[in-house]
Protein backbone atom coordinates (compact mmCIF):
# COMPACT_ATOMS: atom_id res chain seq x y z
CA UNK A 1 0.00 0.00 0.00
CA UNK A 2 1.63 3.55 -1.47
CA UNK A 3 0.99 6.52 0.32
CA UNK A 4 -0.96 9.58 -1.78
CA UNK A 5 1.72 12.47 -1.58
CA UNK A 6 -0.19 15.31 -0.06
CA UNK A 7 0.60 19.25 0.72
CA UNK A 8 0.30 19.60 4.43
CA UNK A 9 -0.19 23.73 3.54
CA UNK A 10 -3.70 22.23 2.32
CA UNK A 11 -4.54 21.53 5.81
CA UNK A 12 -5.48 22.97 9.11
CA UNK A 13 -4.32 21.19 12.47
CA UNK A 14 -7.16 21.62 14.66
CA UNK A 15 -5.95 18.24 17.30
CA UNK A 16 -3.85 16.16 18.85
CA UNK A 17 -4.08 12.52 20.48
CA UNK A 18 -1.67 10.16 21.53
CA UNK A 19 -1.07 7.96 18.50
CA UNK A 20 -1.28 11.39 15.67
CA UNK A 21 -2.51 14.88 14.82
CA UNK A 22 -5.72 15.47 13.34
CA UNK A 23 -5.89 17.94 10.26
CA UNK A 24 -9.50 19.61 8.24
CA UNK A 25 -8.77 20.44 4.71
CA UNK A 26 -8.77 24.23 4.31
CA UNK A 27 -11.30 24.25 1.20
CA UNK A 28 -12.90 21.03 1.10
CA UNK A 29 -15.26 20.58 4.00
CA UNK A 30 -15.41 16.79 2.90
CA UNK A 31 -12.06 15.96 3.95
CA UNK A 32 -10.06 15.49 7.21
CA UNK A 33 -6.45 14.05 7.59
CA UNK A 34 -5.06 12.02 10.35
CA UNK A 35 -0.94 12.04 10.31
CA UNK A 36 0.49 9.47 12.72
CA UNK A 37 3.31 10.11 14.90
CA UNK A 38 4.21 6.40 15.02
CA UNK A 39 5.20 4.30 11.92
CA UNK A 40 4.09 3.56 8.50
CA UNK A 41 2.78 0.12 9.73
CA UNK A 42 0.63 1.79 12.33
CA UNK A 43 -0.85 3.84 9.83
CA UNK A 44 -1.68 0.79 7.03
CA UNK A 45 -3.23 -1.10 9.55
CA UNK A 46 -5.43 1.53 11.07
CA UNK A 47 -6.96 2.05 7.40
CA UNK A 48 -7.22 -1.67 6.39
CA UNK A 49 -8.85 -1.94 9.79
CA UNK A 50 -11.00 1.01 9.23
CA UNK A 51 -12.23 -0.53 6.29
CA UNK A 52 -13.04 -3.76 7.34
CA UNK A 53 -15.38 -2.21 10.36
CA UNK A 54 -16.67 0.21 7.78
CA UNK A 55 -17.88 -2.20 5.62
CA UNK A 56 -19.56 -4.35 8.86
CA UNK A 57 -21.56 -1.60 9.15
CA UNK A 58 -20.21 -0.27 13.04
CA UNK A 59 -20.75 3.56 13.01
CA UNK A 60 -16.80 4.90 12.09
CA UNK A 61 -16.34 8.01 9.62
CA UNK A 62 -15.71 6.43 5.98
CA UNK A 63 -12.18 5.62 5.91
CA UNK A 64 -10.19 7.17 2.65
CA UNK A 65 -6.83 7.04 1.41
CA UNK A 66 -3.43 6.32 2.79
CA UNK A 67 -1.06 9.82 2.13
CA UNK A 68 2.45 11.03 3.21
CA UNK A 69 3.49 14.80 3.45
CA UNK A 70 6.88 13.13 2.72
CA UNK A 71 7.62 12.87 6.71
CA UNK A 72 4.85 11.16 8.50
CA UNK A 73 1.84 8.95 7.08
CA UNK A 74 -1.37 9.36 7.94
CA UNK A 75 -5.14 8.52 6.88
CA UNK A 76 -7.98 10.64 4.96
CA UNK A 77 -11.44 10.28 6.44
CA UNK A 78 -15.02 11.80 5.36
CA UNK A 79 -15.26 14.49 7.62
CA UNK A 80 -17.69 14.66 10.37
CA UNK A 81 -18.76 18.57 10.67
CA UNK A 82 -18.98 19.74 14.10
CA UNK A 83 -18.50 16.26 16.05
CA UNK A 84 -17.17 16.00 19.15
CA UNK A 85 -16.01 13.43 21.90
CA UNK A 86 -17.74 12.47 24.63
CA UNK A 87 -14.57 13.66 26.95
CA UNK A 88 -14.70 16.97 25.06
CA UNK A 89 -18.59 17.28 25.73
CA UNK A 90 -17.92 16.27 29.67
CA UNK A 91 -15.37 18.99 29.87
CA UNK A 92 -17.47 21.59 28.48
CA UNK A 93 -20.86 20.20 29.34
CA UNK A 94 -20.08 18.73 32.96
CA UNK A 95 -23.47 19.23 33.94
CA UNK A 96 -24.62 16.27 31.49
CA UNK A 97 -21.86 14.53 32.13
CA UNK A 98 -24.41 11.53 33.28
CA UNK A 99 -26.49 11.93 30.01
CA UNK A 100 -23.16 11.48 27.54
CA UNK A 101 -21.85 8.38 29.74
CA UNK A 102 -25.57 6.84 29.23
CA UNK A 103 -25.43 7.15 25.63
CA UNK A 104 -21.10 5.89 25.50
CA UNK A 105 -22.08 3.12 27.20
CA UNK A 106 -25.01 2.33 24.74
CA UNK A 107 -22.81 2.71 21.93
CA UNK A 108 -20.62 -0.09 23.29
CA UNK A 109 -23.12 -2.46 24.40
CA UNK A 110 -24.28 -2.23 20.50
CA UNK A 111 -20.69 -2.68 19.57
CA UNK A 112 -20.24 -5.85 21.74
CA UNK A 113 -23.44 -7.42 20.87
CA UNK A 114 -21.82 -7.19 17.30
CA UNK A 115 -20.12 -10.48 16.40
CA UNK A 116 -17.18 -10.41 13.94
CA UNK A 117 -15.76 -12.80 11.23
CA UNK A 118 -12.92 -14.28 13.11
CA UNK A 119 -10.85 -15.23 10.22
CA UNK A 120 -10.83 -11.31 9.15
CA UNK A 121 -9.49 -9.77 12.58
CA UNK A 122 -7.08 -10.89 14.98
CA UNK A 123 -8.18 -12.45 18.87
CA UNK A 124 -7.33 -9.87 21.45
CA UNK A 125 -5.78 -12.41 23.36
CA UNK A 126 -3.11 -13.14 20.64
CA UNK A 127 -2.66 -9.01 20.25
CA UNK A 128 -2.45 -9.03 24.16
CA UNK A 129 0.29 -12.20 24.08
CA UNK A 130 2.40 -10.31 21.42
CA UNK A 131 1.87 -6.83 23.34
CA UNK A 132 3.74 -9.01 26.97
CA UNK A 133 6.34 -10.98 24.65
CA UNK A 134 7.54 -7.59 23.26
CA UNK A 135 7.21 -5.63 27.27
CA UNK A 136 10.67 -4.90 28.43
CA UNK A 137 9.34 -3.73 32.03
CA UNK A 138 7.44 -6.98 33.36
CA UNK A 139 9.87 -9.45 35.05
CA UNK A 140 9.31 -12.81 33.76
CA UNK A 141 7.44 -14.53 36.21
CA UNK A 142 4.54 -11.77 35.81
CA UNK A 143 4.74 -12.33 31.65
CA UNK A 144 4.12 -15.86 32.78
CA UNK A 145 0.59 -15.28 35.42
CA UNK A 146 -0.37 -12.63 32.98
CA UNK A 147 -0.43 -14.68 30.17
CA UNK A 148 -2.12 -17.16 32.19
CA UNK A 149 -4.71 -14.51 33.71
CA UNK A 150 -5.79 -13.81 29.40
CA UNK A 151 -5.76 -17.41 28.28
CA UNK A 152 -8.37 -18.18 31.11
CA UNK A 153 -10.82 -15.56 29.77
CA UNK A 154 -13.89 -16.68 28.02
CA UNK A 155 -13.17 -16.91 24.04
CA UNK A 156 -15.80 -15.01 22.36
CA UNK A 157 -16.49 -13.63 18.54
CA UNK A 158 -17.16 -10.15 19.66
CA UNK A 159 -16.06 -6.50 18.03
CA UNK A 160 -13.81 -5.03 20.57
CA UNK A 161 -12.82 -1.80 19.71
CA UNK A 162 -9.60 -2.17 21.19
CA UNK A 163 -8.66 1.13 22.85
CA UNK A 164 -12.34 2.22 24.23
CA UNK A 165 -12.23 5.25 25.77
CA UNK A 166 -14.56 8.22 25.88
CA UNK A 167 -11.88 10.28 23.84
CA UNK A 168 -12.80 7.64 20.88
CA UNK A 169 -16.39 7.91 21.00
CA UNK A 170 -17.58 11.40 18.73
CA UNK A 171 -21.37 12.67 18.24
CA UNK A 172 -22.52 15.00 15.61
CA UNK A 173 -25.40 17.76 16.34
CA UNK A 174 -27.74 16.01 14.12
CA UNK A 175 -27.04 12.97 16.71
CA UNK A 176 -25.13 10.14 14.98
CA UNK A 177 -22.71 8.88 16.90
CA UNK A 178 -19.34 7.06 16.06
CA UNK A 179 -15.99 5.28 16.59
CA UNK A 180 -13.02 6.46 15.89
CA UNK A 181 -8.67 5.54 16.47
CA UNK A 182 -9.60 1.67 15.18
CA UNK A 183 -6.00 0.56 14.96
CA UNK A 184 -6.51 -2.18 17.97
CA UNK A 185 -9.86 -3.32 16.97
CA UNK A 186 -10.05 -7.15 17.17
CA UNK A 187 -12.16 -10.03 18.75
CA UNK A 188 -13.54 -11.43 21.94
CA UNK A 189 -14.35 -10.98 25.44
CA UNK A 190 -15.60 -7.21 26.18
CA UNK A 191 -13.92 -7.36 29.25
CA UNK A 192 -10.61 -6.23 27.69
CA UNK A 193 -12.17 -3.46 25.74
CA UNK A 194 -14.15 -2.40 29.58
CA UNK A 195 -11.25 -1.59 31.01
CA UNK A 196 -9.60 1.20 29.28
CA UNK A 197 -13.07 3.03 30.22
CA UNK A 198 -12.16 2.52 33.81
CA UNK A 199 -8.12 3.29 33.34
CA UNK A 200 -9.55 6.23 32.04
CA UNK A 201 -11.65 7.74 34.35
CA UNK A 202 -10.63 6.39 37.32
CA UNK A 203 -6.78 6.05 37.49
CA UNK A 204 -4.99 8.63 36.22
CA UNK A 205 -3.77 11.41 38.21
CA UNK A 206 -5.91 15.19 38.25
CA UNK A 207 -3.15 16.74 35.63
CA UNK A 208 -2.89 14.12 33.11
CA UNK A 209 -7.36 13.82 33.30
CA UNK A 210 -7.64 17.18 32.49
CA UNK A 211 -4.91 17.56 29.72
CA UNK A 212 -5.83 14.59 28.03
CA UNK A 213 -9.53 14.32 28.64
CA UNK A 214 -10.53 17.83 29.47
CA UNK A 215 -12.22 17.37 32.77
CA UNK A 216 -11.26 16.89 36.32
CA UNK A 217 -11.41 13.26 38.35
CA UNK A 218 -14.54 13.98 39.79
CA UNK A 219 -16.41 14.47 36.31
CA UNK A 220 -14.75 11.50 35.22
CA UNK A 221 -16.03 8.94 38.08
CA UNK A 222 -18.80 10.53 37.46
CA UNK A 223 -18.92 9.00 33.98
CA UNK A 224 -17.79 6.06 35.35
CA UNK A 225 -20.17 5.33 37.40
CA UNK A 226 -23.49 6.17 35.19
CA UNK A 227 -21.53 4.56 32.13
CA UNK A 228 -21.30 1.25 34.72
CA UNK A 229 -24.97 1.19 35.47
CA UNK A 230 -26.13 1.55 32.24
CA UNK A 231 -23.69 -1.48 30.99
CA UNK A 232 -23.59 -3.72 33.47
CA UNK A 233 -26.93 -3.36 34.75
CA UNK A 234 -28.34 -3.35 30.85
CA UNK A 235 -30.74 -6.70 29.87
CA UNK A 236 -28.28 -6.60 26.62
CA UNK A 237 -25.32 -6.62 28.54
CA UNK A 238 -23.41 -9.46 26.93
CA UNK A 239 -21.82 -10.74 29.96
CA UNK A 240 -23.51 -13.36 31.47
CA UNK A 241 -22.08 -12.57 35.30
CA UNK A 242 -24.17 -9.09 35.24
CA UNK A 243 -27.04 -7.61 33.49
CA UNK A 244 -30.14 -6.46 35.55
CA UNK A 245 -29.38 -6.67 39.53
CA UNK A 246 -25.92 -7.65 39.08
CA UNK A 247 -23.59 -6.34 42.17
CA UNK A 248 -21.84 -3.37 40.64
CA UNK A 249 -19.49 -3.59 43.52
CA UNK A 250 -18.19 -6.67 42.98
CA UNK A 251 -17.99 -5.67 38.83
CA UNK A 252 -15.65 -2.60 39.75
CA UNK A 253 -13.28 -5.15 41.30
CA UNK A 254 -13.05 -7.16 38.37
CA UNK A 255 -12.93 -4.58 35.73
CA UNK A 256 -10.04 -3.30 37.53
CA UNK A 257 -7.69 -6.32 36.69
CA UNK A 258 -8.95 -5.71 33.08
CA UNK A 259 -7.65 -2.00 33.40
CA UNK A 260 -4.35 -3.38 34.65
CA UNK A 261 -3.68 -5.16 31.63
CA UNK A 262 -4.68 -2.05 29.39
CA UNK A 263 -0.72 -1.23 30.57
CA UNK A 264 0.27 -2.95 27.71
CA UNK A 265 -0.99 -0.84 25.32
CA UNK A 266 -0.16 2.51 27.26
CA UNK A 267 3.40 1.04 28.00
CA UNK A 268 3.90 0.19 24.03
CA UNK A 269 2.76 3.78 22.75
CA UNK A 270 4.96 5.47 25.65
CA UNK A 271 8.07 3.30 26.05
CA UNK A 272 7.79 3.51 29.88
CA UNK A 273 6.39 1.70 33.05
CA UNK A 274 2.88 2.66 34.45
CA UNK A 275 2.94 2.16 38.04
CA UNK A 276 -0.66 3.27 38.49
CA UNK A 277 -1.60 0.75 36.25
CA UNK A 278 0.31 -1.98 36.93
CA UNK A 279 -0.90 -1.53 40.49
CA UNK A 280 -4.30 -3.02 39.62
CA UNK A 281 -2.44 -6.24 38.74
CA UNK A 282 -0.36 -6.67 41.83
CA UNK A 283 -2.10 -8.58 44.51
CA UNK A 284 -4.58 -9.87 41.74
CA UNK A 285 -3.09 -11.41 38.60
CA UNK A 286 0.74 -11.56 40.72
Amino acid sequence: MKPLLINLNDYERVGEGANGASYNHKTDPSVMLKLYFRNFEAAALELELAKKVYAMGIPTPEPGDLVTDGKQVGIRFRRLVGKKSYSRACGDDPEHTEDYAREFAQMCLRLHNTRVDTTQFESVKDRLYAMLEANPYFTPDQKAKIHAFIAEAPDTDTAIHGDLQFGNGIFVPTGERYFIDLGDFCYGYPLFDLGMVYLCCCLNDEAWTLQANHMSNATARRFWDAFAAEYFLSPDCPLKEFGPGADLTKMETVVRIYAGLKTLIVERDTHCPMPQFRACLEGTIY
